[in-house]
């Protein structure tokens, strides 16, 4: 297991909306454009990259789905107290 991680991810408000921006990825739309268009998370401007971080560095609900994708696996809605949060591993 990888001590550091690379991911990009959408943050909507609602669950509602996280659920249809993935339906929309997996008609393949893309990841990065969804996240420059809807994601509230300042990371928007870059196509939703948080770069690489390792544990401790992200809320915990958020690393344990992000540190359990494969490259390139786009995660289900991860709610954590700023919203709902699509994930998608870079690396």
């Amino acid at each position: 297991m990888s001590n550091k991680v690379k991911c990009s991810h959408i943050l909507v408000e609602k669950q509602s909306q996280a659920l249809e921006i993935l339906e929309e990825i997996k008609k393949g739309k893309k990841f990065g454009a969804a996240a420059k268009e809807i994601s509230t998370c300042p990371s928007s401007k870059k196509e939703g990259d948080l770069g690489y971080f390792t544990k401790g560095m992200m809320v915990k609900e958020f690393e344990n789905v992000a540190f359990t994708l494969n490259i390139g696996e786009v995660s289900q809605p991860v709610k954590t107290e700023f919203g709902y949060h699509i994930i998608k591993r870079l690396g």
